[in-house]
């Protein structure tokens, strides 16, 4: 991180599920405006780290920080309300409701908190057009292909008007060409972000946009975050330029020899 103001942090974070320790004295500070990716093997412990900063699960030592002030007893709910918003690995939508009701319900309870739903419909309608659904906007959420229910998990997120942005693995199970779609809307949301974008579902404007985005398709991420974040066995191996972090030899030997994704960014 440079010299911004840490918005998010881990400050000696542990957790334990029964006798394994799957987060192990992690520390980690996110500024505002600032995009990290989080890379690791499968079970290095980077979706129970994001699940920590959500507030989806409790530290059982250290701190979770939102602006310097320690959340740990908050629920999920209310680091909505403070302004943490996430997306969920596996699509999650109220398969029975329009794409845009599922996008409303999260407008009305973010971080903005407006006072009626007619008062959350904008942030809605923002949200569907920043993440290309306004054509889908009347259609049952359970129609949707799995693009469209990653952008649909990316609209909710926005319309919870967030300061800090969680992403997990968004881009998991979509072909090239949807990853690369996919890729597109979240480096123009990374621009306004970096512009300090006050605008609606992007941010307050306090501070802009912070993100943190786990992915296993480190072509996708590097195309984005400005930082890479690896770890594994749930401590940080590597932090710092993105290809210089890919290209690691401690990094390259968590993978098990060398990934062709991995191999790709290295290069």
């Amino acid at each position: 991180m440079d010299d911004r103001p840490p918005i998010v942090e881990l400050v000696g974070v542990t957790k334990h599920f029964g006798g394994v320790r799957v987060i192990d004295d992690l520390s980690l500070a996110v500024g505002s405006r600032e995009a990290v990716g989080v890379i690791g093997p499968n079970g290095a412990g980077k979706t129970t780290m994001l699940n920590l900063v959500a507030g989806d699960l409790r530290p059982d030592q250290g701190e979770v920080r939102l602006d310097g002030r320690t959340v740990n007893r908050q629920r999920a709910d209310q680091r909505c309300r403070a302004g943490i918003a996430r997306t969920a690995q596996v699509p999650r939508p109220y398969l029975g409701m329009s794409v845009f009701e599922n996008v409303l319900v999260a407008a009305v309870f973010g971080s903005g908190r407006p006072s009626s739903e007619r008062a959350a419909a904008p942030l809605a309608a923002e949200a569907l057009e920043r993440t290309g659904l306004v054509a889908k906007a009347n259609v049952a959420a359970a129609s949707l292909t799995l693009l469209e229910l990653k952008r649909l998990e990316l609209a909710r997120a926005l319309a919870a008007q967030p300061r800090v942005l969680l992403l997990d693995e968004i881009a998991g199970g979509l072909t090239e060409p949807e990853v690369k779609e996919l890729v597109a809307t979240i480096q123009a949301l990374r621009a306004e972000a970096a512009g300090g974008d006050a605008g609606g579902a992007g941010g307050d404007g306090a501070g802009g946009l912070a993100i943190v985005w786990i992915e296993h398709i480190v072509h996708a991420l590097v195309a984005v975050v400005e930082r890479v974040v690896a770890i594994n066995f749930g401590r940080i191996i590597a932090d710092g330029e993105p290809r210089a972090v890919v290209g690691s030899p401690e990094v390259r030997e968590t993978y098990l020899g060398i990934e062709p994704d991995l191999e790709e960014v290295a290069r």
